[in-house]
């Protein structure tokens, strides 16, 4: 239901504007600061912070079902959400392999890295200059597809 109304001679009124998505300067200047924010590269002397991720449940939590255990992983990440995120990008994704279960299916999200109930993120060293963003120690185990065919 539209709350547009048409008074006096006015020309009708659709409820939409002339406007394109992402055309203004604000919506590009926003698109470039959300893709240099995603991307790896740092900026030269921006500061990132170093977390541990940490695993909360036991090796043997039956939660560990829909990802393999990978231990204890330290990254150098902008916020402790975005550690999570590092993470889990080192594991491998259905994406960049042959075994995708749709076309444009990604595993991304269903990493252990990015389950509270499996991990904690737990900041060690905050505002640190000269680092890279990604893994700086531990394994992230690539075997995290299974294959169906031999």
């Amino acid at each position: 239901m539209s709350n547009v109304t048409r008074t006096g001679g006015a020309s009708r009124n659709s409820g939409t504007s002339a406007t394109t998505f992402g055309s203004s300067q604000e919506s590009q200047a926003q698109q470039e600061d959300a893709a240099k924010l995603a991307s790896s590269d740092v900026s030269a002397g921006e500061p990132l912070n170093v977390y541990a991720l940490v695993p909360t449940a036991g090796p043997d939590d039956p939660r560990w079902n829909n990802s393999p255990y990978q231990g204890e992983v330290v990254v150098a990440a902008r916020t402790a959400g975005d550690a999570r995120i590092v993470a889990a990008a080192r594991e491998l994704d259905f994406m960049e392999v042959d075994a995708a279960p749709a076309e444009g299916v990604t595993t991304a999200h269903a990493s252990a890295f990015r389950s509270d109930k499996l991990y904690t993120v737990v900041e060690i060293e905050h505002g640190r200059t000269g680092l890279q963003r990604g893994l700086l120690a531990g394994t992230v185990s690539v075997a995290t597809i299974k294959p169906t065919q031999v």
